[in-house]
């Protein structure tokens, strides 16, 4: 239990930023991923263009690294609290990383589908939707609509398609599918991988538009439909000890509403960040967690290419809008779910540290260290209000000041 003189805050604010790594982790290697740098590889590219202030005022640079950040300074003085997180689980995906984040540390990696889904399963969603499976193999969602969509529209058939992560993509022109048939779709996929217990983390739906490969373009009206958590969570701890949980984005999908007070679903990340901006001014107490899970885009940018790094300028814009909105009592936490350098021409996530910042107006500033396991956040939360964990980690909350 907290002591009476450590800073307790009446609500947390917490920012996931998308597959922004900060060097390779201790265990790289395993993966071949022992020259991973996303961050450092993506302000190499830049050459100096890639303007963060936010971020480099945050001490992002600051952040312990085998070499210096180049292209961005250090904080001077550091005013909020940094470190890296290497995940607990012995692999790199985006779902098992939030549930990580909140107390549930998953060893054994969801299953992944690299040369698509068996035959069997196929014939289970054709006679269920009387429309043939295309594609059913591993690619980008830009590249399966590019390939596949003409057919699709033409034919009235559904593209599906696997990542590396524990993905199922399925697509369709929401001209020849509508939105509502392709969540039924995959409603009828989650019933039967949860009924064969595939351990399948999600199945989208990604509806297209367009008549033509020149002008096909992902429309509005994605949906996640996620596998339940294996236990409780520390939203679960939250919201059963009347401490409001919001989230904002695809949180909701992730942790298929469990734990969640209240759900924002909004497609991309200036959005998302827009309206957390909004719901400050609303909710004064409890936890606001929000994704940016959009960094990753349709045609394939990363960090190293213009459009990765115009939306991370565009992020780093509005959360200076957030830090303006923080009272001395928030605590803002901002951290990533993994890494994805692609410099070495890699399409799966690679194993890296991730940046830890908390902020919060008059503190001090410090380092958080190397944290061991996304828990510590979970951990941090727990304390924060109060509530008793019954899960790994350690929280850094006596460390803020």
């Amino acid at each position: 239990m907290m002591g009476e003189d450590m800073k307790r805050f009446n609500r947390i604010v917490m920012v996931v930023l998308d597959s922004v790594g900060t060097g390779a982790a201790v265990d790289a290697k395993k993966d071949g991923n022992q020259r991973a740098e996303l961050l450092g590889h993506g302000f190499q590219q830049f050459q100096g263009r890639l303007q963060l202030p936010t971020l480099t005022a945050l001490g992002l640079a600051n952040i312990s690294r085998d070499a210096p950040l180049s292209g961005m300074s250090m904080a001077h003085p550091l005013t909020s609290y940094v470190g890296r997180i290497q995940p607990a689980a012995g692999y790199s995906d985006s779902l098992t990383a939030y549930w990580e984040m909140m107390g549930l540390s998953i060893q054994r990696p969801l299953q992944t589908f690299p040369t698509g889904l068996a035959a069997k399963f196929v014939k289970q969603i054709e006679k269920f939707t009387n429309r043939k499976v295309i594609l059913n193999g591993r690619s980008s969602i830009g590249d399966a609509i590019n390939d596949y969509g003409l057919q699709q529209t033409q034919e009235g058939d559904i593209i599906v398609l696997t990542s590396s992560d524990s993905i199922l993509q399925v697509s369709a022109n929401q001209a020849v599918v509508s939105r509502n048939e392709l969540y039924r779709i995959c409603r009828f996929i989650r019933f039967v991988a949860d009924k064969n217990n595939l351990r399948l983390g999600r199945i989208i739906a990604r509806p297209f538009a367009g008549e033509a490969p020149s002008n096909f373009i992902l429309a509005g009206g994605r949906r996640d439909y996620a596998m339940i958590p294996p236990g409780n969570t520390v939203l679960d701890l939250l919201t059963g000890s009347d401490v409001p949980v919001i989230g904002i984005g695809k949180v909701d999908d992730i942790f298929a509403n469990h734990g969640i007070d209240k759900s924002i679903s909004l497609l991309n990340s200036d959005d998302r960040l827009t309206r957390l901006i909004t719901v400050m001014e609303e909710q004064a107490f409890g936890l606001i967690m929000t994704d940016l899970g959009d960094f990753e885009a349709s045609n394939g940018d990363r960090l190293g290419s213009q459009g990765y790094g115009e939306k991370l300028m565009r992020v780093d814009r509005q959360l200076g809008e957030i830090i303006n909105q923080l009272k001395p009592t928030d605590l803002l936490i901002i951290t990533a779910d993994h890494g994805n350098d692609q410099t070495s021409n890699r399409t799966r996530h690679t194993r890296e540290f991730v940046p830890l910042i908390a902020a919060s107006p008059n503190a001090h500033g410090g380092q958080l260290g190397t944290r061991r396991t996304f828990s510590d956040i979970g951990a941090t939360i727990l304390e924060n209000f109060g509530i008793p964990s019954q899960f790994p980690g350690t929280s850094f909350l006596n460390q803020i000041s």
